[in-house]
């Protein structure tokens, strides 16, 4: 079975005691993730050394950085580069967030040197895709998520593609008041391992982990991991509230 993942992203929520109060709650479940299965705190910059030192010593629970420059080193005041995440002994970075994409106009290309960075730093990728309202409602989301696909992640080599989480996010969905279905998630997961299976083959697409990132909650997250292409969330705001976040990991198949 590919690996199975509940990813949490604070975006910028929490104080610093805050932080270290939601990740102590959580804990304090006693949370036992699988063999197959990964647990990732997406935490902002200066909560990452607190969050890890809690999670390092635990089995297939990580820490991830929410973002991180596509230049190498440099004068970027106010940047994080990989290595700097790296040298924190990170496993994990997302990006390419709908966020990200939206408001600070980051594009394919920055986004496939950020790719480059991570995967030469031993880094793994949650690389963020996913299609407006707009786009939804002309249906044309399946070739706006495969143009950013191909803009981003096809110059990889097939053993730096197995490297990769992939978190679909229906821009649309998220705090719109429109609601995705299971069906939908499912459809457009397929339709993404499809386009990695005509690049790649299918040996390497079953390999990759295809994420749901459209408002998973504890009352959903079950019937949305069902689907045999979604294999697990990426989580906003039900990541905030731990025995939320923790009945998300125990809904992982």
């Amino acid at each position: 079975m590919r690996q199975q993942i509940a990813a949490a992203n604070w975006k910028m929520n929490l104080t610093y005691v805050e932080g270290q109060q939601l990740l102590n709650d959580i804990l304090a479940e006693n949370v036992e993730p699988k063999d197959n299965h990964a647990v990732i705190f997406g935490i902002p910059f200066p909560y990452l050394m607190m969050a890890n030192e809690k999670v390092n010593t635990l089995k297939n629970l990580y820490v991830a950085a929410q973002n991180c420059s596509n230049k190498k080193s440099g004068a970027y005041t106010g940047e994080v580069s990989v290595g700097m995440l790296k040298s924190l002994n990170l496993k994990y970075c997302i990006i390419g967030h709908s966020e990200r994409r939206e408001y600070f106009n980051e594009t394919n290309l920055e986004l496939s040197e950020k790719l480059d960075l991570l995967l030469g730093a031993g880094m793994k990728p949650i690389f963020c895709c996913g299609e407006p309202l707009s786009i939804r409602e002309e249906g044309s989301q399946n070739a706006y998520v495969e143009k950013q696909l191909k803009e981003s992640l096809f110059h990889l080599s097939a053993e730096d593609m197995k490297k990769v989480v992939i978190a679909y996010e229906p821009i649309w969905a998220i705090g719109t008041g429109k609601t995705a279905t299971t069906a939908q998630a499912q459809e457009i997961h397929a339709y993404i391992r499809s386009v990695i299976a005509n690049q790649y083959g299918a040996e390497v697409a079953d390999m990759v982990p295809i994420l749901y990132g459209g408002s998973v909650k504890a009352n959903n997250a079950k019937e949305l991991f069902a689907c045999p292409d979604v294999d697990g969330g990426l989580v906003g705001g039900a990541s905030l509230v731990a025995m939320d976040f923790v009945e998300i990991i125990r809904a992982l198949k």
